[in-house]
This record gives structure tokens, C-alpha cells and sequence, in this order.
């Protein structure tokens, strides 16, 4: 099934207010979308930040903060592109579905832009367009201004690799959220040691309020400890299986060691 928006004509000729050019997503989401978000989500929303990487807790708003985010970034900036990019096409379909129903505030009609098959496009020439889960087929993209990847635990690494060459040219800003999936991929790599350019926001389920005590016991009993850790305590943990930790196997490595080289080997 695809989904496709378009918001070429609206109600008020898709004219703004020329302040609106410079307000920023945090009173953008409360003046105009509606979205009334808690002190954590108004930190990330008035962030500035070029990279920024979510690990927080299922059910605390990461795709609602993300898609006020692109809402934001395309009708403020005119002509700009936002790419979605999650584990798979029904997944992009979904956060675009999200990001329609925040458009809709905005008294914009809502259709694609011709050439994408799920995609927003604005008045004002911007376009979100969410992207299938294939490295692939994502090729052709250019000067993107944001690119958001959902569920970035649980997309392959390289289609990490092949978006981040298209922020190159119109300076883009990268963020990526999720809940853990393990030690691995580049979701752990970006937040364990991804440099001091990146902003890094975690939260558990615990520090939510929109989550219950009574429902995260449920959810411990119902599910293993290193499920619920990941799930709902933004945890990076193995799934068990592991003979030796990634911790261990790192504390291993002795970086002064100069390469042993053989003569005949390759």
C-alpha cells in the first residue's frame, strides 16, 4: 500500500506570515501544529543542532518529534528537501501518515509530488519523502536539508552510509532515533562514540509520564530482562547468545601493538 501526499494549493494560497520563517520547531509545533510537547521533546525540537541521535524509550514520541521536526523544516524553508528513512517502506509510509496529520493543521491539502510514492509536497516547492528500506533504490537524491532515520537501530549500515553523502551539498542536518537493538550497527556506534557534534537525548520509559508504572511491570514480567532493558530502558544489551561481551572484547584490543606483517602474505 502507498501513501501519497501533496500540498501544492492551500486554503490561504499557501501564503505565511514571513515571522513564521524564523520560528523555531518547539512554538511551531505548539502555535501552529497543535502538538503540545513535554520539556525533553521541546529541548529536542529547539535544538539547532546539525546531528542529534534519540535513544529513547518505545511509546515516548520519538516519530511525532521527528515528523513535527520535517513538518517544520519544509515550511519554514522553501524549495527544501527532508528525507525519512526507517527499516522498511510501510514504516516511512507510516511516520508520513504522522506528518499529513500535523500538515493538515496548517490548512494545506495534502498530496505527492509526482515523482515519489510517498511524499509531501508544500507550496512552497519543499518535499518530505519517505524512503523504502533498501540501500538500492534510495540512490538519486541530492542536497537534502534534514534527513530523519527512524528506527535507526534496525536499519542496515549501509543505507546509514549511502544517505549521509546526501547532506554534502545543502549542509544538511542528520538525526536518527530509536529504541536499542544490541551493541552493533551504527546506532550503537553513533551513540557510544560518535563525536561531541552530535546531540544525544535518552530517555527511559520510567522518566515518561505518559507511561504508567503499572504498565512497565506488566510489561517486565512479560517480556526477558534484556528485552525489556532495551525496549524501555534504552539499554544496549546482547541478546544472550554472546560467548564474551562487546565490552570485553574491546578492553582486549591493545592499540600500541604495531601490525605484525609477514613477507608472502597478503
Amino acid at each position: 500500500m502507498y501513501v501519497t501526499y501533496d500540498c501544492r494549493r492551500s486554503r490561504k494560497n499557501g501564503t505565511r506570515p514571513a515571522a513564521e520563517a524564523e520560528i523555531d520547531a518547539g512554538s511551531f509545533a505548539l502555535t501552529r501544529l497543535g502538538f503540545a510537547p513535554d520539556a525533553k521533546q521541546m529541548e529536542v525540537l529547539r535544538s539547532t543542532a546539525k546531528r542529534g541521535i534519540l535513544n529513547c524509550s518505545r511509546q515516548w514520541g520519538k516519530s511525532t518529534v521527528a515528523a513535527a521536526k520535517a513538518v517544520h523544516r519544509a515550511f519554514t524553508r522553501p524549495g527544501s528537501l527532508v528525507l525519512v528513512a526507517s527499516p522498511c517502506e510501510r514504516q516511512s509510509a507510516e511516520f508520513l501518515r504522522k506528518a499529513s496529520a500535523l500538515v493538515r493543521k496548517l490548512d494545506i491539502q495534502a498530496r505527492g509530488d509526482g515523482d515519489n510514492a510517498i511524499s509531501l509536497l508544500f507550496p512552497n516547492g519543499s518535499r518530505i519523502v519517505g524512503l523504502p528500506g533498501t540501500e538500492a533504490t534510495v540512490r538519486g537524491f541530492s542536497a537534502a536539508s534534514l534527513i530523519l532515520i527512524d528506527e535507526a537501530s534496525r536499519v542496515a549500515d549501509d543505507m546509514y552510509t549511502c544517505l549521509r553523502p546526501m547532506l554534502a551539498v545543502g549542509d544538511g542536518d542528520l538525526w536518527l532515533m530509536s529504541t536499542p537493538n544490541g551493541p552493533r550497527g551504527f546506532f550503537y556506534e553513533v551513540w557510544s562514540g560518535g563525536g561531541e557534534e552530535w546531540m544525544r537525548v535518552s530517555v527511559p520509559a520510567t522518566e515518561c509520564e505518559r507511561i504508567s508504572a503499572d504498565f512497565l511491570e506488566e510489561e517486565r514480567g512479560a517480556m526477558t530482562a534484556t528485552m525489556f532493558g532495551q525496549e524501555y530502558l534504552c539499554e544496549f544489551t546482547g541478546d544472550g547468545t554472546e560467548l564474551f561481551s562487546r565490552e570485553l572484547l574491546e578492553a582486549a584490543i591493545d592499540l600500541s601493538i604495531p601490525e605484525l606483517k609477514i613477507e608472502g602474505w597478503r
